[in-house]
């Protein structure tokens, strides 16, 4: 017999994938970035300075720090992130949100809102979304990338 945990875990990330699939298509055709690019972008945008580095972002995403570098590197080219390296040390180079990127963001939400209304609509009534937000809050407590 499977392990409950095991079984659960599993149906978490089919279900997180399913999700990400729904969202993806009209993501790409509509503003041009994927749903890991608007991730990106809000990650940023949570941030103070509208920036963060390398690392910082690859941890706060669960990916290593070469997959940010892929992401941002035609994000760069776009205009919608750019490259500021530190005023004290030049080894350190952060990923920051350009102007045009916060516009793309903000164009890009409106989708996501849109879209996540798709996933969740007509499966379950408000009292129940809650009580799946709490329960998936638990499961991300303490995590550098809860973006709720």
């Amino acid at each position: 017999m499977e392990d409950i945990h095991v079984k659960n875990a599993l149906r978490l990330l089919q279900a997180a994938e399913e999700i990400k699939t729904r969202l993806s298509g009209e993501f790409s055709a509509i503003h041009g970035i994927s749903v890991n690019e608007f991730f990106l972008l809000l990650h940023l945008e949570r941030n103070e300075k509208n920036r963060l580095s390398r690392t910082e972002l690859a941890k706060r995403m669960h990916v290593n720090a070469s997959t940010i570098t892929r992401m941002a590197t035609p994000m760069e080219k776009l205009g919608i992130v750019e490259k500021q390296l530190d005023q004290r040390d030049a080894r350190l180079a952060y990923v920051a949100l350009t102007n045009a990127g916060s516009t793309k963001l903000n164009e890009a939400k409106a989708t996501f809102a849109k879209q996540s209304g798709y996933v969740f609509q007509d499966r379950w009534d408000d009292q129940e979304l809650d009580q799946l937000a709490e329960l998936l809050n638990r499961i991300v407590a303490g995590s550098p990338s809860n973006l709720t």
